[in-house]
């Protein structure tokens, strides 16, 4: 375990560190408040994304060992200082109709402002990441080539669906259309650009990458005859954007626990971390092709997170409420593979005793 988490281990070190430092410093003695406050945002950021850690478990399986390093290096940077700072930052420069600096100074000097501003900006926030969640979880089950299904009498059905082209763009424009029926009439036209700018976000990125995957296809066959893995950087890009959409509820939830834009920082980035870590760990073991059905577990925690992501927009919920719903699929999922391994094994033992 200590080699694939050594790293988080550093990570929280420092973290706790900085946090006290800056809580004794800059806000005059509450140091050992703002380690609190890291460690509960760092504990609820790891325990509430293992659909994460399995959905990017499944794309690093496809990646060479060079590239899964790059996710946890170059992601982790991405992960913090891009979704968990700059991204809000860049989100109320344009809303707000503010330059990027004006904006930052805001968010280190004048906290209660800039939650004041993520606030308002929260409905275009989440309905960027909800649309693009959607089109992966409609991607993934709408696919007739899929043979495994683990709730059958809605995944069976569900399969054959991608024989009418483009219905998950359909589908994901009309629950937009749906949603924006509900928003106030000042934040319709943002929303709704938010809404199409995740769905042709996901159409970019899973376009080029099939693009590259069946121009490649002689390539990565090669490679894995070698026992080389392809990799590339469209699927980095792929990662990222999926892990930014798993983010954006947890960085607008994060203002509820603290106002401290650096305090939240490090409280996320200790739990991304950790997440990046539990991804590693899932690829080097091996551990979805142990567990048959994580994979669907962890799509319909994705599918559930961005209904929920869509009905923030207009009604709010706790972000622990959205945690729980994923793991209850990510548990349930794990103990259907169980159960599923040990027929498996008791079919194998009859059949050698036969």
């Amino acid at each position: 375990m200590l080699e694939y988490f050594l790293g988080s281990y550093i990570v929280t070190i420092a973290g706790v560190i900085g946090a006290y430092l800056w809580g004794e410093h800059v806000h005059h003695g509450t140091g050992l408040a703002c380690v609190f406050i890291v460690l509960v945002l760092a504990i609820l950021e790891t325990s509430l994304s293992f659909d994460n850690a399995v959905v990017n478990a499944m794309k690093l399986e496809k990646m060479s060992h060079k590239w899964r390093h790059r996710f946890l290096t170059w992601g982790i940077a991405i992960a913090v200082f891009g979704m968990r700072f700059l991204f809000p930052v860049l989100v109320v420069a344009i809303f707000a109709h503010l330059d990027m600096i004006t904006v930052t100074k805001i968010a280190l000097t004048d906290s209660e402002k800039y939650a004041g501003y993520l606030h308002e900006t929260h409905a275009p926030i989440v309905t960027f990441g909800g649309m693009f969640l959607i089109m992966l979880f409609l991607n993934y089950f709408f696919n007739h080539e899929k043979t495994v299904h683990w709730i059958k009498p809605i995944e069976q059905p569900l399969s054959t669906l991608d024989h009418v082209k483009g219905i998950e763009i359909v589908i994901s424009l009309l629950m937009l259309i749906g949603v924006q029926a509900y928003i106030p009439e000042e934040s319709k036209i943002s929303v709704i650009l938010s809404g199409l700018s995740g769905i042709i976000t996901y159409l970019i990125i899973d376009g080029v990458a099939h693009f590259l995957e069946k121009h490649e296809e002689m390539r990565c066959a090669q490679a894995a005859a070698g026992g080389v893995k392809c990799a590339g950087l469209i699927s980095f890009i792929y990662l990222e954007l999926i892990d930014a959409s798993f983010s954006l509820d947890g960085v607008l939830g994060a203002f509820a626990l603290s106002k401290d834009v650096l305090i939240i920082t490090i409280g996320l980035a200790i739990g991304a971390m950790f997440v990046r870590s539990l991804t590693i760990m899932l690829v080097e073991k091996k551990t979805l092709a142990k567990f048959l059905y994580l994979e669907h577990g962890a799509h319909w925690a994705i599918g559930a997170l961005a209904v929920i992501m869509l009905i923030t927009t207009v009604k709010e919920i706790p972000e622990v409420v959205t945690g729980l719903i994923g793991l209850i699929f990510i548990v349930a999922a794990f103990i259907s593979s169980l159960i599923h391994n040990k027929k498996n094994a008791v079919q194998v033992s009859e059949f050698d005793n036969k």
